[in-house]
């Protein structure tokens, strides 16, 4: 009952963001009129690339005065609107749609003469939207069945959709998707396992997200449940692999509400996408969308599991308000999911991945400007794709790190675990929260961290001096038993890698010297085969080296890495590489040119800047 309770204040308080400041990277007037449901009937066409109907869009009026609307739309044929009034009669509105902008996408101003409650939008996306991907069946594993999903984030919901694409507006949704029946459709709202694939699916998310959380996919899809809870979506090829894979998922689900309270989406279910999927994971609620590349067969990569569904309690359950803020759902969530990890898999792994995270942040930072090592960013205009990288995930983690070890865990766990309950179903800017922070910590406990020290965080550039140096045992060892080979002490042989973990042969090779001479590079690959290495991020550790230090023996596999992998922390570090040297350049656009149909879109549009710039 408590839990019914708090959905239905949560439902009233939708629209309402915590945040006091401005989202740039909006059209929409939310001050005036916020969405609070939307409710969606499309037709999923494949041979077209295309989803078409309409959207009926639930008001919440501020403002007394207010009689327009402004929507965000990308790529969209508007075709009509209409106004639902008091008598229940649709009523024909105006609308005008604005020129594109290059990241914004183009402003819809809708007009109607009254405030109506309810807002229907007949419109279709274009094949080339943003935040779908298409793929033909030879483009599937199964080479049957064609394959599409979305990606929202940051703001791709509009290229689909006519939203205010914000995450400053929290709204519930529910749909219609007829399609073929050869498909199952899925989407980031309960779903039932036993839904018959009959090409007419209906959802209903009761919860309240930003539009970045809306998302669906269909494809040749099987269902095979992990726990009551728990579950996987995916294609019949790794089902089984990827149900094995994550079996932990339950266990993780668990420790997590003994931290920080209550799981409050139901289930919890993933979906393996195929290999063009431009990222580890998305966050969508109930249904984490997960790239195949982590399913390796040992449980190694199940951290980014653990992140995702960390996002239930940060990002999801308590989001950011602007893109300004992203360290608010990627700082938190990368601790969070590493306190996960520590419960279920132990501190000497959990430290692992804190050194490996701190290691590639640092690298990361030389390549940053100041105004980018901000927590608080200023993306001055660009587009909010580019506040993904290390800053928000990992300085973000420090930051909490830092505080948890000045006030210890039996003071700092409380104040995290009535934070998320605090601001359940709501968004908060970063000012709000340094407030909470002040007012709920620091103030509570004095002392101990002053609230100029918690700004330094968060406001100033760079790494403060206070911040944490996780240190690895076994990564101490492997550093040693590494200098003492190079050096010529000992033979590879004597490595004791028949115990070595996937973090500790990726500490190995992310630390080997540039200067390593070619006879050791064919050693190492002759004695462990890393050229051919199964595991993803092994492989593209080793790639990596390999184009740094002139290793060619790579190239034919590295080719075929390139074209059947579309997670863009794998592949745009490597053809960063490759384009660095003229005869990298004309491998990497050799490659390319067969790879980029299969790529997402976000993807396409990395690599295109790296190698025609």
């Amino acid at each position: 009952m408590l839990t019914r309770l708090i959905l239905l204040c949560s439902l009233l308080l939708a629209s309402v963001a915590v945040s006091a400041s401005d989202d740039s990277y909006t059209y929409a007037n939310y001050r005036q009129v916020t969405v609070s449901h939307l409710h969606l009937d499309l037709d999923m066409n494949f041979e077209q690339k295309t989803l078409s109907g309409f959207a009926d869009l639930q008001l919440n009026w501020l403002v007394s005065d207010a009689t327009e609307l402004y929507l965000d739309t990308r790529d969209l044929t508007i075709s009509r609107v209409y106004g639902k009034q008091q008598n229940g009669n649709w009523q024909p509105v105006p609308f005008s749609l604005a020129a594109r902008d290059e990241v914004l996408g183009s402003k819809l101003t809708i007009s109607p003469a009254f405030q109506p409650q309810k807002l229907r939008i007949h419109y279709s996306s274009k094949p080339q939207a943003s935040g779908l991907q298409w793929l033909t069946p030879e483009q599937t594993a199964g080479k049957t069945t064609p394959f599409m999903f979305s990606q929202n984030q940051a703001i791709h919901a509009r290229s689909w959709i006519p939203i205010q694409d914000t995450p400053a507006v929290r709204m519930s949704y529910s749909a219609r998707i007829q399609t073929t029946d050869k498909v199952l459709v899925v989407m980031s709202a309960p779903n039932d396992p036993a839904t018959n694939r009959d090409g007419d699916y209906q959802f209903y998310m009761p919860q309240p997200i930003p539009a970045y959380l809306i998302a669906i996919a269909a494809g040749d899809l099987q269902f095979k449940a992990m726990s009551e809870q728990t579950g996987v979506y995916a294609e019949p090829y790794i089902l089984n692999a990827a149900a094995k894979e994550f079996a932990s998922t339950q266990a993780m689900i668990d420790a997590t509400e003994k931290l920080y309270g209550e799981y409050r989406w139901g289930r919890y279910d993933l979906l393996i996408l195929p290999p063009s999927f431009p990222f580890g994971g998305m966050e969508n609620p109930v249904l984490s969308f997960i790239t195949p590349t982590v399913v390796a067969g040992d449980g190694s990569l199940v951290n980014l599991i653990a992140h995702e569904l960390a996002h239930s309690w940060s990002g999801n359950l308590v989001t950011n308000a602007t893109w300004r803020d992203l360290w608010l759902n990627e700082g938190f969530t990368s601790y969070v999911e590493n306190r996960i990890m520590e419960q279920v898999f132990g501190t000497d792994r959990a430290v692992m991945e804190q050194a490996l995270s701190v290691q590639a942040l640092q690298d990361e930072l030389k390549t940053l400007s100041a105004n980018d090592s901000i927590l608080h960013i200023d993306l001055q205009g660009r587009d909010p794709d580019d506040a993904f990288s290390g800053v928000p995930y990992t300085k973000g983690q420090l930051f909490l790190m830092f505080l948890e070890r000045q006030f210890g865990r039996d003071k700092f766990d409380p104040f995290v675990r009535r934070y998320f309950a605090d601001h359940a179903f709501k968004s908060i800017d970063t000012a709000s929260f340094v407030e909470y922070l002040n007012r709920n910590l620091l103030q509570k406990y004095p002392d101990i961290v002053s609230p100029a020290e918690a700004e330094t965080w968060v406001y100033h550039s760079g790494l403060p001096t206070s911040t944490p140096a996780p240190q690895s045992d076994a990564f101490n060892q492997v550093r040693q038993h590494a200098s003492n080979w190079l050096a010529g002490n000992i033979e590879l042989a004597a490595l004791p890698t028949e115990s070595w973990t996937v973090h500790e042969w990726l500490y190995f090779i992310n630390n080997l010297p540039l200067s390593i001479s070619q006879p050791q590079l064919i050693s190492l690959d002759a004695a462990f085969n890393l050229t051919e290495s199964a595991n993803s991020e092994i492989a593209h550790a080793w790639y990596l080296l390999a184009l740094k230090t002139g290793y060619q023996q790579i190239m034919p596999q590295l080719e075929q890495y390139l074209i059947n992998i579309g997670r863009r922390k794998l592949i745009i570090p490597l053809y960063k590489e490759l384009a660095s040297t003229p005869a990298g350049l004309a491998f990497a656009r050799k490659v390319y040119q067969q790879a980029r149909p299969g790529y997402h879109p976000l993807a396409q549009g990395s690599v295109d800047e790296l190698l025609n710039p």
